[in-house]
């Protein structure tokens, strides 16, 4: 089998200088929805037909495993039918029943199990079509039916009478064709119709002619095949996506305080137990562990949180790793490189980046920890800031087990701070300071007698 996702569409209706496809539903291109579902079927072969924004499509796409992609491009957007003849000199015609199946680029929702029952009932030389009996038919082509039930025609909306405007059972555009015919009745497609496109939908009333097997597959489950042609449809498709998150979640054993108010924007995996508060952004790989606690407007992205860990409320967590029993916030952010060791606590308005943070530490409120290493049992104080950039480099600090920072000093790296070193409050660091020391680095305080405070001038 080979797949062929028509991409080539401008989407006027979205209103927007991206291409259609581009626009994302859960933090990903419609169109990588697709070929990742295309790539579970295990196709020979994957064609994807760009026109519009093609060069931006492909671009899109260059850091994805797509060794299998054949990148199409219709110059000319003059239907669906145009769009399968550009991809008849890709196709491998010599292989006796082989079958191309059809999607498309802003269908993102299909599921893998309904195409496997599409390709399934495609037996060579029979078409196979996707239909669907939707409330509001409007929009699509109509499926027409002889007497006798079976699937004779399709007809496009624009081109249909009054009497076929009342059928409520459409074209999905999703088919699954045999190469074999397939060539045939591309080449004989005419576009003798309202919009002077060649429909590939045409090829049904061939297929009746010629007394081809037609199945149809009717899908109850709408949602699967909604398309996106404007923001309205793309809000409600990602509304529909999120839900089906939010649904395996819930059968994991996660508790969601308020499922409606939850964003997944990748790959997530949870323990049991877990509790995810409302306004959470889960971006990337987020994986986390057993009664993990995540409080309200949170965002974490790429980032793993151990067992009986804590996120507060107002917290942004990206390209980090939390251990067990941890506390993070509220109001806290980890950046890229953060590692905190088992039963750390980082405050409010504590900012980490690059940091490697040992069992036991903590740091309960304003500060930045940036490219440091930092032992078990330490306590960093209020306004503790270690200066990692000198203006053109970045430098390590490191600070050893049971050390204690006082509020508002600042550590000024390179340095390093051995085990059980004590820095007084509003020290400035620049040189080691050894194990068992006391570190006391303030100018000396002076007291002016009769000073007088500034008067606000009228």
């Amino acid at each position: 089998m080979e797949i062929v996702i028509l991409a080539a569409g401008k989407g006027t209706r979205m209103r927007s200088d991206y291409p259609k496809v581009l626009h994302t539903i859960g933090g990903k291109p419609m169109l990588e929805h697709v070929i990742a579902t295309a790539y579970s079927l295990t196709p020979t072969q994957i064609h994807v037909v760009v026109g519009h924004g093609g060069d931006k499509i492909r671009e899109t796409f260059s850091d994805l495993d797509c060794e299998k992609i054949n990148w199409v491009v219709q110059h000319e957007q003059l239907g669906t039918g145009h769009a399968m003849q550009q991809v008849l000199p890709h196709i491998n015609s010599t292989s006796e029943g082989n079958q191309i199946l059809v999607l498309f680029g802003d269908v993102p929702l299909v599921r893998t199990q309904t195409l496997l029952q599409l390709v399934t009932s495609c037996k060579p030389p029979s078409l196979a079509l996707l239909t669907a009996r939707p409330a509001n038919p409007r929009g699509f082509g109509r499926i027409i039916r002889n007497k006798a039930d079976k699937v004779v025609s399709i007809i496009e909306e624009r081109d249909a009478n009054a009497e076929q405007r009342q059928i409520n059972e459409v074209n999905t555009g999703i088919m699954a064709i045999p190469v074999v015919h397939l060539i045939r009745w591309l080449k004989a497609l005419k576009n003798y119709n309202n919009q002077r496109e060649f429909y590939l939908t045409d090829i049904v009333a061939m297929a009746a002619t010629e007394q081809c097997p037609i199945n149809a597959l009717t899908i109850t489950d709408e949602i699967q095949v909604m398309g996106v042609n404007d923001k309205h449809q793309l809000a409600s498709v990602e509304r529909h996506f999120q839900l089906r998150q939010v649904e395996t979640l819930l059968e994991s054993g996660v508790i969601l305080r308020d499922p409606a108010r939850l964003d997944i924007r990748g790959e997530v995996i949870c323990g049991k137990d877990t509790v995810i508060d409302c306004n959470v952004v889960l971006e990337g790989k987020v994986s986390l562990g057993n009664t993990v606690e995540i409080g309200a407007n949170c965002i974490i992205k790429d980032a793993v949180i151990g067992d009986g860990s804590k996120v507060l409320p107002g917290t942004h967590i990206e390209g980090s790793t939390i251990g067990n029993k941890a506390s993070v916030g509220p109001m806290a952010r980890l950046r890229p490189g953060t590692k905190l060791g088992d039963e750390t606590k980082i405050g409010n308005f504590v900012e980490t980046k690059n940091a490697e943070i040992g069992k036991g530490t903590k740091a309960n409120h304003l500060a930045y920890l940036g490219d440091v290493k930092i032992g078990e049992n330490c306590n960093i104080g209020a306004g503790v800031i270690v200066c990692n950039y000198d203006g053109a480099n970045k430098h390590k600090t490191i600070i050893g087990n049971n050390v204690f920072v006082g509020s508002n000093s600042v550590l000024v790296a390179p340095v390093e701070l051995k085990d059980n070193a004590f820095v007084a409050a509003g020290s400035t660091i620049n040189t080691q300071v050894p194990a068992d020391h006391l570190a006391v680095a303030r100018s000396k305080q002076r007291n002016i007698a009769g000073w007088k405070r500034p008067i606000k001038k009228q």
